[in-house]
């Protein structure tokens, strides 16, 4: 697998894509819906990308980034197996990926710069910790967090950040969490936790990370969210999500499909059963109707974006 996360035009994500499923994607562009597609690194990183526009018919147009304006460039084949070799190379991060192509600059210009954010110290605080609590949080895209960056102050019709003053205060905080990430050695807490969500998932359990805003839209969501032979479930929703990067721990919502509590029961043991061989502690009295913690638990959620 790559360290690549690949979007579609009809907005589905293909996390940590490898070589067949690349290939794959790009060979079935052309049609509505299905005609461009961007890939970006893990951890994504503003304006670095390559991305494919296709329509049937036409030629396939591929264009790379690396961040500043002057470093933006695109080129038109006629069939796609040199362009899937190069985007192959470029998530491989092999030195002179792009060679053998014949690249033209592409001259967008240089965006207009926005006005500094009008807040008082107080709004520029909590829009601040806000960004902040989510990006630590891990699991927004850059997408995510500036609209939530733009949205978070809205009172009536007062909109004080624009999308170019999110994005910008996004991006600042995003790749201070990449530098802070650099640094983390070996499995995280939160990667023990996906790895115990895993094998839930693969006995029959609806495991969900982050999942949904609340506990009443997570109960009302997750019956669908899973196998319709699914035993039962265990999610934590954005709430806690929050609670766990301030580092309160992860409370997780559990219970049987079939509404007995013996096989809730059954189904708080497999999952307290995961979480302890992944190497995380759990909270529980073993009674079906409380809640059970992931406690203590450090909260390193490394960005994918």
């Amino acid at each position: 697998m790559f360290a690549i996360t690949v979007l579609t035009e009809d907005g589905h994500r293909h996390v940590r894509a490898n070589a067949g499923k690349l290939a794959e994607l790009v060979n079935r562009l052309g049609g509505q819906g299905d005609r461009f597609l961007v890939m970006q690194r893990i951890p994504d990183l503003p304006e670095v990308f390559v991305q494919v526009w296709h329509e049937d018919g036409g030629d396939y147009v591929l264009e790379h980034r690396d961040g500043a304006p002057d470093r933006h460039f695109h080129t038109v084949l006629d069939r796609p197996e040199p362009m899937i070799t190069a985007m192959t190379r470029w998530a491989c991060l092999e030195e002179e990926w792009d060679s053998g192509l014949n690249w033209t600059p592409l001259d967008l210009g240089l965006p207009e710069p926005p006005p500094p954010l009008e807040l008082d110290e107080d709004e520029r605080k909590q829009l601040d910790a806000r960004v902040r609590e989510v990006i630590v949080g891990g699991y927004e895209t850059r997408a995510q967090l500036t609209e939530i960056a733009q949205e978070y102050l809205v009172s009536g019709d007062r909109r004080p950040v624009s999308p170019e003053q999110a994005r910008r205060l996004v991006d600042r905080m995003w790749l201070e969490q990449v530098e802070e990430q650099a640094s983390w050695k070996g499995e995280t807490d939160p990667e023990r936790l996906s790895r115990a969500f895993t094998a839930l998932e693969a006995t029959g359990i609806t495991a969900r990370e982050n999942f949904t805003c609340c506990r009443t839209c997570g109960q009302a969501e997750i019956r669908e969210a899973g196998s319709p032979d699914a035993r039962g479930y265990v999610y934590f929703h954005g709430q806690c999500t929050d609670s766990a990067a301030a580092g309160h721990g992860l409370a997780l919502l559990y219970s049987g499909f079939d509404g007995s509590s013996d096989t809730t029961a059954s189904i708080g043991r497999e999952i307290v059963a995961a979480l302890r061989e992944t190497g995380l502690s759990v909270e529980w009295n073993g009674d079906p109707r409380q809640t059970m913690t992931v406690v203590p638990l450090d909260w390193r959620k490394r960005l994918i974006g």
